[in-house]
């Protein structure tokens, strides 16, 4: 069963779906070039989040087009704005727990082994 869509949503559709593979593929560089974990550990988690939320808005956009809501994006979409970030900051402090070397050394505040007494 073939079902035309207005060629106003394919273009916005199509858009999204642009702009999401640019995040994503500039997270990927980021991972692949940064220097140490920490610098890597933020490129891909803010830019995955941004292509996967425009994806899923392409997807909740084709899906409100042939009459679903698109329930199941919503729930996706909620889920990686909140696990992403979350699951970083936590490999973020094990990492400065475990003392992982860095190009630039983080302030001294910062971790807790090294703070004045």
């Amino acid at each position: 069963m073939s079902m035309e869509l207005h060629p106003v949503v394919e273009a916005l559709a199509a858009a999204l779906l642009l702009v999401g593979a640019f995040f994503l593929l500039v997270g990927a560089i980021g991972l692949v070039r940064l220097p140490d974990f920490f610098m890597r550990l933020h490129a891909p988690t803010k830019a995955s989040t941004l292509g996967i939320g425009s994806f899923l808005l392409a997807s909740m956009l084709l899906a409100a087009t042939q009459g679903r809501a698109g329930f199941a994006e919503l729930l996706i979409t909620l889920f990686v704005f909140v696990t992403a970030p979350v699951s970083a900051n936590m490999m973020a402090q094990a990492a400065l727990h475990l003392l992982v070397p860095v190009k630039v050394a983080p302030p001294e505040d910062v971790v807790p082994e090294r703070r004045p007494s």
